[in-house]
């Protein structure tokens, strides 16, 4: 790459931190302007694209807030160099304008001020306040976008854009799992898509030594207990070579946190030390092919017999399910309760199949279901039909407590999900950039084009500041508060950061990005799946704003 024009070099500017504090601060008047008139009619009748559109709003002002914060953090630290300022500069000025004149919540959803009732004025305000007026005008904006894109090329295999962990164990972490990403992961990644295969066992063996999957379980059980932000760190470092390896520790902690807030000792000491070594592989057996998102209206049921449970019904989209040891089942115990009240969760030993009988064991069947992306673990329904297990099984060994157990999960298997957006997000941004040096037009290489330039440098803010939150989310999940919202808020942006990166990606590849030998195709594909699974963007903002509205 050539030298980076003269802006680059200039001195930081001061102002630019303590202006965008006082755009942030308001940002949130905005935020508790909005909140306070939607309260007051606020009902079952209010129409989704003002709730939903209200839950966009306040993510998007969250994320505003926290990138302020990370920023500053970053000038305390001596961390905020050009390219941090630039990404920093530029993710402000976005998000400003989606806060002030419309806010996507898809390609074709967008959200405007006068979808709020009674709230169009409070919008005007926000935008003829100096403060915010200068990041809405942002005439650096074009210069910025050319110069952050020649930045980034220049630091191509860097873990992350505009990345500085301030805990020195989280930076050793990222750097150790981003080494074994692009060594073990990123070579091969595209080849396991291909040819539709499961990731090799050798890499979770590999996974395993490295402590990926012990990572947030307690020390006593063989793990590490090093929190949420360590999980989302490796997760989105792994997710970044291939979404399948950055979901493989996912699936562990699903079934380790279910065990460490649900389960009995002897549950705990039966199964926590196997999970945490990665001798133990898990999936998670909840949904069912006609509820999705309605888990409440269950109908797999489980008898009791004796000694026993019979578990009868059927499962789907059921992930990692033929090579998996243990099956965490939600059922329906209660036959005459007809809501999540009946459901109770089991733990569900089954033998590991191979290719010529994929579910060795009486009572359950199963069958592949192909997908566009996010393969290397494969999917699948399953047929349970007096599928026996021990009395012992029931998580906690009490009936009912099912549904409570798995909202215990949902903060951190969303704030995961964030992360591994993250990471898809990122592998979009580094084959963007590798093909837009690489590619020649018109005497020069596409990156120097002001549009590629603009995509390249604004798929990388919104990380910037999307990172922020979800590291935040993370931060709540460790604290042990309830904190749903702030875990859908970071899935909610990270998911749709994904696919907007990875269509932008396939874009800057043009024709090629549409072979399936390019990897940008891949990408595209596993990043379609981050707005559905772990709940679907609009049961994000459904939640996110009912707890928000009270």
């Amino acid at each position: 790459m050539s030298t980076a024009p003269k802006f680059s070099a200039e001195p930081m500017n001061d102002d630019l931190l303590a202006r965008a504090q006082l755009a942030g601060a308001r940002t949130e008047i905005l935020r508790t302007q909005v909140t306070e008139m939607l309260r007051k009619d606020f009902s079952e009748a209010t129409p989704q694209i003002v709730t939903h559109g209200y839950a966009w709003l306040c993510a998007y002002a969250e994320a505003v807030k926290q990138g302020v914060d990370y920023f500053r953090k970053l000038r305390e630290a001596g961390k905020a160099g050009r390219l941090e300022e630039n990404l920093f500069a530029i993710g402000m000025s976005e998000f400003i304008r989606r806060l002030a004149f419309g806010i996507p919540m898809n390609q074709t959803e967008i959200v405007r001020p006068y979808d709020f009732p009674g709230c169009a004025r409070y919008f005007t305000d926000f935008a003829a306040a100096p403060e915010v007026a200068a990041f809405l005008q942002a005439p650096d904006r074009v210069e910025r976008a050319a110069v952050t894109a020649e930045m980034i090329a220049n630091n191509a295999g860097a873990p992350a854009s505009g990345v500085a962990d301030e805990d020195e164990t989280i930076a050793l972490l990222r750097e150790q799992f981003h080494r074994f990403s692009r060594d073990k992961v990123a070579p091969f990644a595209h080849e396991w898509h291909m040819k539709d295969v499961l990731i090799p066992q050798n890499l979770i063996d590999e996974m395993a030594a490295l402590g990926a999957f012990g990572l947030t379980i307690s020390e006593n059980y063989g793990g590490s207990a090093m929190g949420k932000t360590a999980m989302c760190v490796m997760s989105e470092e792994l997710s970044c070579g291939y979404i399948g390896v950055g979901s493989l520790g996912t699936r562990t902690e699903i079934a380790a946190e279910l065990i460490l807030h649900g389960g009995t000792q002897t549950q705990k000491d039966k199964y926590l030390p196997g999970l945490a070594s990665g001798t133990i592989l898990p999936t998670a057996v909840f949904t069912e092919p006609n509820t999705g998102s309605d888990l409440g209206s269950l109908k797999t049921r489980a008898v009791r017999d004796g000694d026993i449970y019979r578990i009868t019904g059927a499962k789907t989209w059921i992930t990692h399910a033929v090579r998996a040891d243990l099956m965490t089942v939600l059922a329906r115990t209660d036959p005459n309760a007809k809501d999540w009240r009946g459901l109770s969760m089991f733990l569900a030993e089954k033998p590991r199949g191979t290719d010529s009988a994929p579910f060795p064991i009486n009572g359950l069947k199963g069958g592949e279901i192909p997908v566009l992306g996010y393969r290397g673990m494969k999917e699948y329904e399953l047929a349970f039909d007096n599928f026996e297990v021990p009395a012992s099984a029931l998580l906690g060994e009490v009936e009912g407590s099912g549904f409570k157990h798995l909202m215990k999960t949902f903060e951190s298997a969303r704030v995961q999900t964030a992360a591994r957006a993250l990471g898809v997000a990122q592998n979009a941004l580094d084959l963007a950039v590798k093909y837009a040096t690489q590619r020649v037009q018109f005497g020069q290489p596409i990156i120097k084009f002001g549009r590629t330039a603009e995509k390249i440098s604004l798929m990388a803010a919104e990380m910037f500041f999307i990172r922020a939150l979800t590291m935040f989310a993370a931060e709540s999940v460790d604290t042990g508060k309830r904190c749903d919202t702030e875990a859908g808020m970071a899935k909610l942006t990270a998911a749709a950061l994904a696919w907007s990166a990875a269509d932008n990606a396939l874009q800057i590849h043009g024709g090629n990005g549409f072979a399936t030998e390019y990897e940008i195709s891949r990408v595209l594909c596993d990043a379609r799946i981050l707005n559905i699974f772990e709940g679907a963007a609009e049961i994000q903002a459904e939640v996110v704003a009912k707890r928000l509205l009270g």
